[in-house]
């Protein structure tokens, strides 16, 4: 895909994946306009620095010299006004994950996906990918701290390499109406498989299925690194490498044999340190077990791009590197610290957890992680088919915090709440087995005063260090937790 001088317009522009992908057109010297509703994302700062701003959707943003329009998978042809217009003058339109898939095409590409941690996992592929003498490009599908606060990393050799052939270039690719499927791989990094996008994959099969078709797409003989610890993950290698015996199979993890089994010891000085086979002792500064899980992973991936390009393992450099990372945009992220009237540390974060599985472990890793901390968990569910089909499943997976409150159900553009008989009120009742300290708000800045009022309270000598007050989902309740830190 040659985007040098190329015109195009981004339909969805603020969108987390979209605005990474223009990032990378726009480097890439092509001439970009966009747009999206008025309401400000965290995408805007990055479109900021581009000196690239959003227009209101109209048909009048599609002038003569577009020569491409990409657009999200949140807007239809035949319903969005700039759509209408490019089709109306035979401008080509992709979709978002075929314009990644096509560009994809153009370099040794390596596709990172799972039901949970692709987001992680490729930042922190980044992370240590920069400390590597590799030409490698990475686009995760949210901010990293360590890419400078920006969804890419570009190393100077992929910047200056000759052909585009030349690029390692990694992605987050995602398995929702099977959007992978435009991925062109050569390696697959399979993180985790259970059920999940209900409304896409009524069954864990159909979901299964979907990711034993990605596998498929790896060229003869190709790696396919994944989670030794996870059933899913396992099943699904096992009926892909049934179809593709070819295969290279590289597990990782605690239950793993050979060269990427790890040893968990523990936390301390908040710090996960692990031990990797064949690579030595690591640790990294965030919260939990599957954090660990990820960061293998991504070791994993490393050390074969290194071997491939006939460079050593250098276990120091990816030592620096993992100990750099430092989070993504909504994944255990740290919003403030402050102190309340008695002087007791308040530390807020933000967290996008919102399957059963990774809400349970990510609060399990923040237990662990801030052992001195009373956790209060403001959660908020995400589609209501989603809840109804993992109903029991939420109510458990909140256990682990101190305190929990729960709000309306956060629905979707693709489903329509009268048609569900669950609502919020439904997941609190059955939460209320498993909680012993539950609260329930319909909207969410009504559980300001309450939650400013826990966090007031003298805490006993189990909690030495103070609070960790959490807002959790894929919902909008993160700004509960901007508003209690003002």
């Amino acid at each position: 895909m040659d985007l040098k001088g190329l015109r195009v317009h981004f339909v969805g522009i603020k969108g987390t994946g979209m605005c990474a992908l223009v990032e990378i057109f726009y480097h890439a010297g092509a001439v970009i306009s966009g747009s999206d509703v008025e309401e400000r994302f965290y995408t805007d700062d990055i479109l900021d620095k581009l000196k690239i701003k959003a227009l209101p959707f109209s048909p009048s943003n599609i002038t003569d010299d577009i020569q491409l329009v990409v657009y999200s998978s949140a807007y239809k042809k035949d319903v969005n006004p700039d759509l209408i217009e490019a089709v109306k003058k035979n401008i080509p339109c992709k979709l978002y994950t075929e314009a990644l898939g096509e560009y994809s095409e153009s370099a040794y590409s390596c596709g990172i996906c799972g039901v949970h941690g692709k987001t992680s996992t490729t930042g922190i592929t980044g992370s240590v990918l920069k400390e590597l003498p590799l030409p490698s490009q990475v686009l995760a599908g949210s901010v990293i701290k360590s890419f400078n606060d920006s969804c890419i990393y570009t190393s100077e050799l992929a910047r200056n390499a000759q052909k585009p052939e030349d690029r390692i270039f990694v992605a987050e690719t995602c398995e929702y109406q099977r959007h992978f499927m435009s991925f062109c791989p050569q390696k697959i990094i399979l993180t985790s498989v259970e059920s999940d996008h209900q409304d896409y994959y009524p069954t864990y099969e159909d979901i299964r299925d979907a990711f034993v078709d990605y596998i498929c797409l790896l060229p003869d003989n190709a790696d396919l690194i994944y989670c030794a610890d996870d059933k899913g993950a396992c099943e699904t290698v096992k009926i892909a490498y049934e179809k593709r015996p070819d295969l290279n199979l590289l597990p990782y993890g605690e239950a793993a044999l050979g060269k990427y089994r790890i040893v968990f010891k523990g936390v301390e000085h908040e710090q996960n340190k692990f031990f990797v086979e064949g690579l030595g002792d690591f640790y990294i500064p965030m919260p939990g077990h599957h954090e660990v899980l990820d960061s293998v992973a991504a070791l994993a991936l490393a050390n074969e791009l290194l071997a491939d390009n006939g460079l050593p393992c250098d276990t120091q450099a990816m030592q620096k590197g993992l100990a750099s990372y430092a989070g993504a945009k909504r994944r255990s992220e740290v919003i403030g610290r402050k102190k309340n009237k008695n002087g007791v540390e308040i530390l807020v974060m933000d967290d996008y957890g919102h399957h059963p599985t990774a809400v349970k472990t990510t609060l399990l890793g923040l237990k662990e992680f801030y052992k001195g901390r009373k956790l209060i968990v403001d959660f908020m569910s995400h589609t209501y088919s989603r809840t109804q089909a993992l109903l029991e499943e939420f109510a458990e997976s909140l256990s682990a915090a101190d305190t929990v409150i729960l709000h309306k159900i956060y629905s979707s553009a693709r489903e329509n709440p009268a048609d569900f008989q669950i609502t919020g009120k439904t997941l609190f009742e059955h939460a209320k087995k498993y909680c012993d300290d539950i609260h329930y708000y319909e909207e969410i800045m009504d559980a300001k005063a309450f939650v400013l009022s826990e966090l007031e309270k003298p805490l006993g000598n189990e909690y030495p260090d103070g609070y960790l007050f959490v807002t959790m989902g894929a919902g909008n309740n993160w700004p509960l937790g901007l508003e209690v830190l003002r």
